[in-house]
């Protein structure tokens, strides 16, 4: 892929430092990186163009914007990534007219400008780095949660150099104790620092004679009038154990001699990932010293930087913030090695940069393919009506006329794993069916190998089965189980499945045993997906992409757990986004029932039959 970065970079913000780290993970995985930015001097092997982002004048905004707009069309970019709302700003008319997406990354609150609403300026996609943030701008900003991905910064984690770094704190902290405030000194931060400096640290450094305080960051001259006065007078106070760092290139050193950081954002994710406590205060709030209970709550609001909604008061107790200090320095305890390893794997820098570039693969074919893709929802295929009480069939005669419509439409039948070979670049989008439609089918009935599948070679089709992980499972046992009077269907064995896979088919998961996922304990659901991916591959050696959810029941944390075990997409039933690129892991799917008529068939491949149904039944 063909990446452009566009980002304010009039000094080395943590949004700066992030867009770095993904030019560098795409450069290095072979794709095509570009950094359009207010300085070429950056450390990245990407090719940098120098333009004055962060200049809000309205005649450089339109110099930006025409010079972003001219590289698009000579380097044949394909996805554009933004890194600030001015970055937005220039890219957003930069690409009017043209199908290349816009992807912004939202690092804080915006603010309310009649503009945000008259403009859709943050693109396609809009990553924002934490829950709060999500709610911010699905609630005050009125952004579309369809559009709304959730990923955290990325941090790239040297356990190398995390074992040098212990090395180096068990000979410094023999001598003393270091509290550190890591940040700017601008802005809410400096409001923050300034506090520090007049109501904690003082206290603390005539308590504990053995403390050093460090202030690392930039933008010093910019703090307040009263933290510099308090700034002063701690300097002659207490000398060299105020330690005025500024600007350091050595965060990880500076974190190797702490005890304790105070800080928020990424200093936060650095530290404890490094092993140093935390005691969490932003911008917004205070979350105190961070733990693995905690830990969810504080990386909610990016570690007291960004609160969910607006707030009359974002004022802080620094007695509380005292205390907890206080207590933190009598009696120091380690980082947990729970923490560490949830703060590790949540802000993994390799799964971030996946998820990215998943979302730059989303804007791209919710782009390109702006319509709704009719996904159909099939089950048995018999030669006659069985005597079940579950509509859950199509006979292979009236399967046939399916087809045979489909074929008269134009329709042409496309799998999960074709669609994301066009998302991904690997098939050219200049060659994606004009009107493409996905044919899925569950549970592996032994008739789909008898019936189903002679039909869809004969048309040319192939299509998506889900099947279950447990190849031992014979027969609907999860229908015979929930009623006795309901007869047996035989499944597949492992030749007529594997006979699917001969053919071109897409396999997809369907959990080990048919259970309904939200009445199990998570763990236990959890394990139904992971090893039905695992023993589906391991058996029929193919990839498994795709996920079906049994009895379409799913909640957040299910969708996570098929997200976390590799699956690509997870298909839903009768719910899920107007668009398959809205929620990738809740597809919406069309139940297909016995006697579907021509007009049916019309209405249910109709790229207005999502809105349709939402309208009538009100999901």
């Amino acid at each position: 892929m063909r990446i452009l970065h566009v980002f304010s970079a009039e000094f080395f913000a943590g949004s700066v430092a992030y867009a770095l780290q993904l030019a560098q993970a795409y450069s290095a995985q072979g794709h095509g990186v570009w950094l359009v930015s207010d300085t070429d001097q950056l450390p990245t092997p990407a090719t940098q163009l120098k333009a004055p982002i962060s200049n809000r004048r309205y005649g450089q905004r339109l110099r930006n914007s025409q010079l972003i707009r001219q590289l698009v069309r000579r380097e044949r970019i394909e996805v554009v990534h933004a890194h600030s709302r001015a970055a937005s700003w220039v890219s957003y008319l930069a690409l009017r007219g043209l199908q290349v997406p816009l992807v912004s990354t939202v690092h804080g609150r915006q603010h309310l400008h009649a503009s945000t609403s008259l403009f859709d300026i943050y693109g396609d996609k809009v990553i924002a780095i934490c829950r709060n943030l999500q709610e911010h701008l699905a609630a005050e900003v009125k952004m579309a949660p369809s559009k709304i991905v959730g990923i955290p910064n990325g941090i790239n984690f040297n356990a190398a150099r995390g074992e040098e770094l212990k090395r180096e704190l068990l000979v410094d902290t023999t001598l003393f104790l270091r509290l550190a405030f890591i940040g700017r000194f601008n802005g809410g931060k400096g409001e923050r620092a300034a506090g520090l400096l007049q109501q904690v640290f003082p206290q603390l450094l005539r308590e504990f004679p053995q403390l050093r305080v460090a202030l690392v960051g930039g933008e010093l001259e910019h703090l307040p009038e009263e933290g510099k006065t308090a700034l002063a007078r701690l300097q002659a106070e207490f000398g060299e154990r105020l330690e005025v760092v500024g600007f350091s290139t050595d965060i990880p050193g500076w974190l190797a001699r702490t005890t304790l950081v105070i800080g928020a954002g990424r200093v936060a994710i650095e530290a404890l990932g490094a092993g140093r406590a935390v005691l969490a205060l932003g911008e917004a709030t205070y979350e105190g010293l961070v733990t693995s209970e905690s830990f969810a709550a504080a990386a909610a609001s990016n570690f007291g930087d960004i609160s969910a909604r607006q707030s009359g008061s974002s004022g802080v107790d620094f007695e509380v913030i005292l205390a907890d200090t206080r207590a933190y320095l009598r009696a120091p305890q380690p980082v947990t090695a729970e923490l560490q390893q949830q703060v590790r794997a949540h802000y993994n820098s390799a799964t971030v940069a996946a998820r990215v570039l998943e979302t730059y693969e989303s804007a791209r074919m919710r782009k390109a393919v702006p319509n709704f893709i009719p996904v159909l929802m099939y089950h048995k295929i018999p030669d006659a009506p069985p005597a079940t009480k579950h509509q859950i069939f199509v006979t292979k005669k009236n399967f046939e006329k399916h087809l045979a419509y489909f074929r008269k439409r134009k329709l042409t039948p496309i799998t999960f794993a074709d669609y994301l070979k066009f998302a991904k670049g690997e098939l050219p989008l200049e060659k994606f069916p004009a009107r493409p439609i996905i044919l899925t089918f569950d549970d592996g009935y032994a008739d789909n190998y008898t019936n189903l599948l002679p039909l869809m070679q004969q048309y040319g089709y192939r299509g998506v089965i889900y099947l279950l992980g447990d190849f031992n499972v014979c027969y609907n046992k999860w229908d015979v189980a929930a009623d006795p009077t309901e007869p047996r269907a035989e499944l597949m064995n492992l030749p007529q499945k594997q006979a699917f896979v001969a053919a071109g088919w897409e396999i997809g998961a369907h959990t080990m045993s048919h259970p309904k996922l939200t009445t199990l304990p998570l763990a236990e659901a959890t394990s139904e997906i992971e090893r039905s991916k695992t023993e589906l591959e391991r058996v029929l050696q193919t990839p498994v992409v795709s996920f079906a959810y049994p009895y379409g029941a799913l909640n957040d944390s299910l969708k996570q757990a098929v997200c976390a075990a590799g699956f690509a997409l997870g298909v839903a039933t009768d719910s899920g986004g107007m668009h398959l690129e809205d929620d990738r892991l809740q597809v919406f799917r069309v139940n297909m029932f016995p006697n579907e008529s021509p007009s049916s068939l019309f209405k249910k491949t109709s790229p207005w039959y999502r809105k349709y149904y939402r309208w009538k039944r009100g999901r």
